[in-house]
């Protein structure tokens, strides 16, 4: 089976999109590289990595913590993010596979 070249967007991601793709992307919209209404559909690629890129740049400027991050950033932070682990699990996402390993 050949590799999508095109990035199905976050709404329509795996998992609820718990997957490194849409970590990037809440990342980018935490940091307002783009706006919370992006998806990223149809998106190469090329466009995600260069989005990585942003985002790293960005976290990188907090050490890569949360918890460095000011009070504004912390704070969509924490809403972004809590609001994409709720649609997760609703969606059936329990976060068991991303601990497999360290049983």
């Amino acid at each position: 089976m050949a590799r999508p070249d095109k990035y199905v967007g976050i709404d329509n991601d795996i998992h609820g999109a718990m997957t490194p793709i849409g970590k990037i992307i809440r990342d980018a919209w935490v940091f307002e590289l783009i706006p919370e209404t992006e998806t990223c559909e149809n998106w190469n690629l090329a466009g995600i990595d260069a989005l990585l890129d942003k985002v790293n740049t960005e976290w990188d400027k907090y050490g890569c913590l949360v918890c460095h991050l000011p009070p504004e950033l912390a704070e969509r932070h924490k809403r972004i993010h809590d609001a994409a682990v709720e649609n997760a699990r609703a969606a059936g996402w329990s976060g068991e596979a991303e601990t497999d390993d360290e049983k």
